[in-house]
C-alpha cells in the first residue's frame, strides 16, 4: 500500500519519479509473495529452526524487492535508501549465528552492484527529477557514489553489529534471570528440607535423654546414648547451617570475620570426598567490609570447583593472610585463597573463566555462571578475585577484601 502511495504521490502529484510502472509492478509482486507468505503460515510447523528458515527466506526476498524498487527510482539519489537498516534489525533480533552478517553482505553487494553498473553504463539508468536539477541528462558522479556507498555500507554493519550485541546481551540476561531463578528454588527446598529433618531431631533429642537418664546404671549404654546425642547434635547444627546459607540474603556491607566466615563454609563443605584431604591455614587478619553470607558462598564456590578439578583426588588448601603493604590496590587488604592439586588451567582459558556460560565441565552439569557471579559478587563488596594455575599442578583462586574501618585482628587458628 505504501509503495503504490509513494509512487502515485512522486509521479502524479510532484512529478519527481519518471517511469512509474517499474515500481508499480514490483509492487504487485512485493504485495503477491506477501500473501503468498501470509497464507503459508497455515502449514509451517512450529519451532525455532522452522521460524528462522522462514524469517531468513522473507528477508532475503525482501532485499531483493527493495533493491529493484530503488533501482528504478534512482538509487544513488533515492532517499529510502536507507531502508535496507529495517531488515538489518530485523535479521539481528531474529536470526542466529552470522546470518546477519551474511544478509548485511548481500544488501551492500546488490547496491553497491547497482551503482557501479550504472556508473559503468551496462545497465538503463532510471533517474528522478527534482525540481533543483539542471536540465539536459544528468551523470553520476564518482565520489558522489563512493561516499553514499561507504555511508550505506557503513550504517548497515553497525547496524548488524549493535542489534546483534543487544540480542546476545538479552539471551544471557534471560537465562542469568533463569539460572538464578532456578537456584533460589533449590536454595528454598534445601532450606525446607532442612527444616523438615530439624523438627523431629528435637522430638528424637528428648527421647534420647529420657533413655539416657533410665541407663544411667549401665556406664556401656550410657557412652552409646551420649554419643548419639552428640551426632544429633551435629545432624542439627548442619540443618541450621543448611538453612542460613540457602536463605536468600542481599549483599549488606558490615565488618565481616573472615576466619568465621570461612570456618563456617568448609563445615558446609564436609569432607570433600575420597582422597581428597582438606586444610585449612587461618592467619592473623583484621576484619573485612564485607557480607558473611555472600563471602560463604563465593568460598563455597570456589571450594567446589576445586574439588571438580581433582577427579582422582589431591590437596584443597583454604588460607587467609594479611597483605599488608604487598597490595598496592589497599593498603592491610585481605586475602583469602582457595589452592587445590587439580587438572588446572590452560593459559588460554584463564581469560575466559570468569565469562558468562564459559564452562570447561558441560558434561558435567558445569553452567558457566559460577565463577562469572563470584566475581560480580567480590566487585559488588569493593574487592577483587584473582587466579593463577599451572596445568598438571593445580590452581590458585585469591579473594582480595578490603579492611573494616579500624578493623580489629581475628584470633588465629
Amino acid at each position: 500500500m505504501l509503495v503504490f502511495l509513494t509512487t502515485w504521490v512522486a509521479s502524479s502529484v510532484f512529478g519527481v519519479v519518471v517511469h512509474p510502472w517499474p515500481l508499480y509492478v514490483v509492487g504487485c509482486v512485493l504485495a503477491g509473495y506477501n500473501v503468498l507468505f501470509k497464507l503459508s503460515q497455515r502449514n509451517w510447523a512450529p519451532g525455532e529452526g522452522v521460524a528462522e528458515r522462514n524469517i531468513a527466506f522473507q528477508v532475503i526476498v525482501d532485499l531483493f524487492a527493495l533493491t529493484l524498487l530503488l533501482y528504478f527510482s534512482d538509487l544513488p539519489r533515492n532517499p529510502f535508501l536507507f531502508y535496507f537498516v529495517f531488515h538489518m534489525i530485523i535479521a539481528g533480533m531474529y536470526l542466529r549465528g552470522r546470518a546477519p552478517y551474511g544478509f548485511a553482505a548481500i544488501a551492500t553487494g546488490l547496491v553497491g552492484g547497482v551503482m557501479l553498473l550504472e556508473y559503468l553504463g551496462w545497465i538503463p539508468a532510471f533517474p528522478i527529477r527534482l525540481p533543483s536539477d539542471p536540465p539536459g541528462v544528468r551523470r553520476l558522479d564518482g565520489v558522489y557514489l563512493l561516499g553514499v556507498f561507504g555511508a550505506f555500507a557503513s550504517t548497515l554493519w553497525i547496524a548488524v553489529y549493535f542489534t546483534t550485541s543487544i540480542r546476545r546481551y538479552v539471551d544471557r540476561a534471560h537465562a542469568e534471570i533463569r539460572q538464578k531463578e532456578k537456584l533460589l528454588g533449590i536454595g528454598q527446598l534445601v532450606a525446607g528440607i532442612a527444616h523438615q529433618i530439624a523438627n523431629p531431631l528435637d522430638g528424637m533429642q528428648n527421647c534420647l535423654h529420657r533413655i539416657g537418664e533410665a541407663v544411667k546404671g549401665d556406664s556401656r549404654l550410657a557412652e552409646y546414648v551420649q554419643l548419639m546425642g552428640e551426632a544429633l547434635e551435629r545432624i542439627e547444627r548442619t540443618a541450621k547451617r543448611v538453612q542460613a546459607f540457602a536463605r536468600p540474603h542481599g549483599i549488606s556491607l558490615q565488618r565481616t570475620d573472615v576466619n568465621r566466615a570461612v570456618e563456617a563454609t568448609l563445615q558446609m563443605l564436609g569432607s570433600g570426598g575420597d582422597h581428597i584431604a582438606i586444610h585449612k591455614e587461618l592467619g592473623a587478619v583484621s576484619d573485612v567490609m564485607g557480607d558473611p553470607y555472600t563471602l560463604q558462598e563465593v568460598v563455597f564456590n570456589l571450594c567446589t570447583n576445586a574439588l571438580a578439578a581433582m577427579p582422582h583426588g589431591g590437596s584443597l588448601t583454604v588460607r587467609t593472610l594479611a597483605l599488608g603493604r604487598k597490595d598496592d590496590d589497599q593498603m592491610g587488604s585481605v586475602a583469602i585463597e582457595v589452592v587445590d592439586t587439580g587438572v588446572g588451567i590452560p593459559p588460554g582459558q584463564l581469560e575466559k573463566i570468569f565469562e558468562p556460560f564459559y564452562t570447561t565441565r558441560s558434561d558435567a552439569g558445569g553452567t558457566g555462571l559460577g565463577l562469572g557471579l563470584c566475581r560480580m559478587l567480590i566487585s559488588e563488596m569493593g574487592g577483587r578475585i584473582e587466579v593463577r594455575s599451572t596445568p598438571g599442578q593445580g590452581t590458585t583462586f585469591t579473594v582480595v577484601l578490603n579492611p573494616a574501618p579500624d578493623g580489629s585482628v581475628s584470633r588465629q587458628s
